[in-house]
């Protein structure tokens, strides 16, 4: 579901790094946090900005959040608040309720008062960098679904100077390349342009293919 007015509770860096993603896609944005400086920083560019204390029931209330889609609650290590405004945003009819946890006792407690979604920065980054570094050719690693991934990675030794269309990557090993980087991420790739060292691609494939792609099996 596309959601298109927020409210991010607490401006940590975590929470400025949403709040400025999402008003960088133009969305609709209230953010609140009980520190005076912050909220001053975001009143220019955030829809409403709005300092309150997050652990006050009222306080959330009074916000006027019933027709708000979507709440980030960022407060990753403060319980109480976390609790409180995963409560009250569900109390105030808010659609989507998006909690972040520092541990999976903190995010077993905000499922159970209402959070839909949990997230946990700190592990998801973890095992994201541990996959780069396994992967010791991959510059990037995400996760698209159990079975595929998508992969950053600078060209080997052996593919620079070819054409995509000569390694025949995609007939090959089922490894689809969407695009190259270079200074900027280019999507209309020429097939029959030399690869260069300098310019990693981007590429979707399936899990199984990892390790061959990593340990220079393929060509």
């Amino acid at each position: 579901m596309k959601y298109k007015s927020f409210v991010v509770f607490g401006l940590g860096k975590f929470g400025q790094a949403i709040a400025d993603k999402l008003l960088e896609s133009g969305a609709d944005v209230m953010v609140a946090d009980n520190d005076e400086d912050i909220i001053e920083q975001y009143s220019a560019k955030a829809t409403t900005a709005i300092e309150a204390d997050l652990t006050d029931p009222t306080a959330i209330k009074a916000l006027g959040i019933s027709n708000i889609d979507c709440a980030i609650v960022s407060m990753g290590m403060s319980l109480e608040a976390s609790i409180i405004c995963t409560m009250v945003s569900k109390e105030c009819g808010v659609k989507w309720v998006v909690a972040k946890a520092g541990s999976e006792r903190m995010g077993t407690v905000l499922k159970k008062v209402g959070a839909d979604e949990i997230i946990y920065p700190e592990e998801e980054s973890g095992i994201r960098t541990a996959k780069r570094l396994i992967a010791s050719n991959f510059l990037e690693y995400f996760d698209i679904s159990n079975e595929l991934c998508l992969v950053e990675m600078a060209p080997k030794d052996k593919w620079v100077g070819k054409t995509l269309k000569e390694l025949n990557l995609r007939k090959k090993y089922g490894v689809n390349v969407i695009a190259i980087k270079d200074g900027i991420v280019k999507e209309s790739i020429d097939p029959d342009e030399p690869l260069k060292a300098e310019n990693p691609l981007i590429m979707i494939l399936h899990k199984n293919n990892l390790s061959k792609l990593d340990k220079g099996i393929i060509l």
